[in-house]
């Protein structure tokens, strides 16, 4: 075993990288600073991510993945790089074996991009996993059994469901809508509400503060500041969990229509699994307050969240590299 195993969940807002035999060594957000006159990769992970919104002129912060698929080839791999470098050491003289989790609903040609990528990177082989089924076998689903079990997985920038069985993705669906879309609804809501512009990062701390997909019972309040849209002054402003709440509906409602067209069109043996069974989330997302019991009331389904639902994808990963026998008619390889 000369050659490490490298499980890597490129997620929208986060990177998780699973290496086989240890665990988790490696999990950081999905930004990359790079510098304008000369191309060159300045940051990566959680030093880029404070550079956020903060950069001046010769420096751009990014993130190089959108909707859960890559918008920018090259800074993806030189972020891949740059994580299979800091697991295996900068001067590795056998090349890793890498499996990367993408959505169940993306092209050809955006699977054939990661894979380049990855190859590119440094990787000797590279797999591809479909996420759904990698958050299933994360959050400890008997997927090889011949019953149906659902799983929702919502990240930063894409939700998805899907329902598994006999180790396979039955029934799919993806709705490129997420934290960052919930994110954009909290700071467009203060923009129209209060006249108030924010930056992604506090719009993203109001919705871990205060958010919440139902109302409360107790209302939390939080100081949200920002610029004034109409003095382009600072400003502050004081917000409520009420008003969060209000804010981000509209895109949750979405995402769990997209549950429902699942539901829709699985075949009536698993809809009976799944009602027994009920569905995992798992996912940033899945951890908002509320949102398991929002998802239940609207779909009439039991919803339960997975322990570690951050980890369900790149643990997945992990263990389906580990066997990759057991899961071989699910995976690409290059």
């Amino acid at each position: 075993m000369l050659s490490k195993k490298l499980g890597i969940d490129l997620g929208t807002a986060n990177s998780l990288v699973w290496l086989a035999g240890k665990g988790l060594v490696l999990n950081e957000p999905t930004v990359v600073a790079v510098s304008t006159d000369d191309n060159r990769v300045v940051a990566v992970g959680n030093e880029a991510k404070n550079m956020l919104g903060r950069t001046p002129g010769n420096i751009t912060a990014s993130r190089p993945l959108r909707d859960g698929v890559i918008a920018d080839y090259q800074i993806t791999e030189a972020m891949l790089r740059y994580f299979i470098e800091k697991v295996c050491g900068r001067a590795f003289f056998f090349k890793p074996e890498v499996m990367i989790c993408v959505p169940a609903g993306v092209t050809q040609v955006e699977r054939r991009a990661v894979l380049d990528a990855t190859i590119s990177a440094g990787a000797k082989v590279a797999y591809l996993i479909d996420e759904p089924l990698a958050a299933a076998i994360g959050a400890k689903i008997g997927v090889a059994q011949p019953s149906g079990s659902m799983i929702f997985d919502s990240g930063g920038g894409a939700s998805e469901a899907a329902v598994i069985s006999l180790g396979g993705v039955v029934v799919h669906k993806s709705i490129r809508m997420a934290g960052n879309r919930i994110d954009e609804a909290v700071s467009s809501y203060l923009r129209k509400k209060h006249n108030l512009i924010i930056g992604e990062q506090t719009a993203e701390e109001v919705k871990l503060k205060i958010g919440s997909a139902e109302l409360l019972s107790k209302e939390e309040t939080m100081e949200v500041k920002g610029r004034d849209s109409i003095l382009g002054l600072p400003k502050m402003a004081v917000i409520s969990s009420t008003e969060v709440t209000e804010a981000i509906r509209p895109v949750l409602i979405l995402i769990i229509n997209m549950v429902k067209s699942v539901l829709e069109e699985t075949p009536p043996e698993l809809a009976s699994d799944i009602i027994d069974k009920g569905i995992v989330m798992s996912g940033g997302t899945s951890l908002m307050r509320n949102f398991d019991k929002m998802m239940t009331l609207q779909i009439g389904v039991p919803c339960h969240v997975a322990e570690d639902p951050l980890l369900c994808v790149v643990r997945g990963t992990g263990i389906a590299l580990e066997n990759i026998d057991l899961y071989k008619r699910s995976i690409t390889r290059k």
